[in-house]
């Protein structure tokens, strides 16, 4: 069947994710990867004389002869979708089809065809994030020492750097570059084990060479690369696609993170941040002058829906009773897919969003000298303190002062508190008006801030 816009498609056949992901996850794809499977095993079976030299050379010469349309057929008879590429194969290797599939079971196939398309994906996933990561260091260090007004409860509290704020970010995506790593090195195949796990159809066939049946999958699995789990039942385990789209959940949600915080930062109010806009872009079909954090929201809901996927991985986990149930089947087809490519989505997104963020220094002078001299209170608290003040005393005194300077400010007066508690004279008991004023000012109340922002940016650069 062909496919075109008269009908159904899913976003992710065109819309979300690189064409190499798209590839990966193809049918086409898929269908190679289960040849290569068979043609391992028939390789290592060759060497016991299961299979002639005669069979293995023209299964070689049709490994890459993958005739869905052939096999569409077969499976619409046989409703078995594994055995209709199994038979569309043997249908192209007369002498060499008999021998396809010796012990074997379509999970032996199937589970080691997904964890090679698996290690593949989390290598172009790692890629795109390690050029990410490298973007956002180098922003990290140019905007290190920028002071900015940060938020506590979406409150305006003290200062700190805009690069500061970008390392949260940085960090938390070492995080989850290790995560990944990790995940991806942990990845196995099921093996060659049989209906059940327990290798008793190549034991039998086996009887009598000079091969046992670990010894056979220990070939196998080297010829495909991958490493394979001691112990199974007919699947590898299913908690690992849990383990899988988790790692791939968590670096969704930095990079929701990341979005919403600029969605915020670039909302009316703050106007500090922005993400790249077109010169041709439209923000509105109906508003001429608006320009939507259009990216950003898309990272956030698609981000969004990668995190309702643990969920579903882990059903199939808890499910998959005794030795195997295929509840599991229909969902894996859609929950894998669509875990990397929305991962691959988001990063293809974020860099550049990243790599052309847009910062409004004056929108960030103007809000933190609007708000930054009730920051300026807890320094001015300090120092009262260690003027010999009580220290709750005056933190009565300076909450009344800013209590009615926020009310100024809400109604559209400039901000008194300066002046305020510089006319205090229960304050002036302890310090003098520039002593108080010269307190107010933060824009160099960052303690460290500059330098652990450049210490997040040499961490992400030394990873190697």
């Amino acid at each position: 069947m062909r496919y075109s816009h008269d009908t159904f498609l899913s976003p992710f056949t065109w819309r979300y994710g690189s064409d190499a992901m798209r590839q990966m996850w193809s049918e086409t794809y898929k269908r190679r990867l289960l040849r290569k499977v068979w043609l391992a095993l028939a390789e290592v079976q060759h060497e016991v004389g299961l299979v002639t030299s005669k069979q293995l050379a023209e299964l070689r010469a049709h490994v890459e002869d993958v005739n869905i349309e052939r096999s569409s057929v077969i499976e619409t008879e046989i409703k078995h979708d594994l055995m209709a590429e199994l038979q569309s194969y043997a249908e192209q290797c007369p002498t060499g089809g008999g021998a396809l599939h010796l012990g074997a079971t379509s999970t032996d196939v199937l589970d080691n065809a997904d964890v090679i398309r698996i290690h593949k994906s989390f290598d172009l996933i790692l890629e795109t994030l390690r050029g990410t990561l490298i973007s956002l260091a180098d922003l990290i260090d140019h905007w290190a020492e920028t002071p900015t007004l940060a938020f506590t409860h979406l409150q305006a509290a003290e200062p700190t750097t805009i690069g500061y704020r970008l390392a949260q970010y940085g960090q938390d995506l070492l995080v989850d570059e290790e995560e990944l790593e990790r995940v991806r090195r942990g990845v196995r195949g099921k093996g060659m084990k049989g209906a059940v796990g327990t290798s008793a159809s190549f034991t039998a066939l086996l009887s009598g060479t000079s091969m046992t049946a670990r010894q056979l999958e220990t070939q196998v699995m080297g010829r495909l690369g991958i490493e394979s789990f001691q112990a199974t039942t007919q699947t590898y385990p299913r908690k690992q696609d849990w383990m899988v789209v988790n790692a791939l959940a968590g670096l969704g949600g930095t990079l929701y993170k990341i979005a919403f915080d600029l969605r915020i930062l670039q909302s009316t109010p703050f106007g500090e941040w922005a993400e790249p806009f077109g010169q041709h872009q439209v923000g509105s079909s109906a508003m001429p002058f608006k320009q939507n954090p259009v990216d950003a929201e898309k990272i956030d809901g698609l981000a969004r829906y990668l995190a309702g996927l643990p969920r579903v991985a882990w059903d199939n986990a808890a499910h998959s009773l005794l030795e195997r149930t295929l509840d599991d089947s229909a969902s894996r087809r859609i929950m894998l897919p669509e875990a990397f490519l929305i991962t691959d989505e988001l990063l293809m997104t974020a860099r550049p969003l990243i790599e052309g963020l847009q910062v409004d220094e004056a929108a960030v002078a103007h809000n933190l000298a609007s708000y930054g001299s009730f920051a300026g209170t807890e320094l001015l608290l300090t120092a009262l303190g260690k003027a010999g003040a009580d220290r709750q005393a005056m933190h009565a005194r300076i909450r009344y002062h800013t209590m009615r300077a926020r009310d100024a400010i809400r109604t559209g007066k400039p901000n008194r508190i300066d002046d305020d508690l510089c006319s205090d004279e229960t304050l002036l008991t302890h310090m003098s008006k520039e002593e108080i004023r010269g307190n107010l000012q933060v824009t160099n109340y960052l303690g460290d801030a500059p330098e652990r922002a450049r210490d997040v940016a040499s961490s992400i650069r030394a990873k190697k």
